[in-house]
């Protein structure tokens, strides 16, 4: 039941982690995906990267704690559901009007 609850909580952080970095971008890391006369479709990467950055940040206090083994698992289950569930609530895109 614990595991659940850490892997629940550490989904939840990852995703505000990735919607907040996406909505007020720290590092204006933009990329251009689609070009059109009219709209200009883009990703901006900031809340991703910061999300791979809590990661392997979670993953290294564990690997000190000496709990990579059972922990890590799980923790790298809570990144790819929130990484997922992040690209399909489309955070970090964004479509300019001209």
């Amino acid at each position: 039941m614990k595991k659940a609850v850490t892997t629940f909580l550490q989904f939840i952080l990852f995703l505000i982690v990735f919607g907040a970095a996406s909505l007020f971008p720290p590092f204006h890391i933009e990329h251009v995906l689609i070009g059109t006369p009219g709209t200009t479709r883009i990703f901006v990467a900031d809340g991703f990267i910061l999300m791979i950055v809590l990661f392997i940040l979670i993953l290294g206090i564990e690997t000190l704690r000496k709990r990579i083994i059972p922990a890590g698992v799980w923790t790298t289950v809570a990144f790819i559901l929130a990484a997922v569930v992040g690209f399909w609530m489309e955070f970090g895109f964004k479509t300019v009007s001209r």
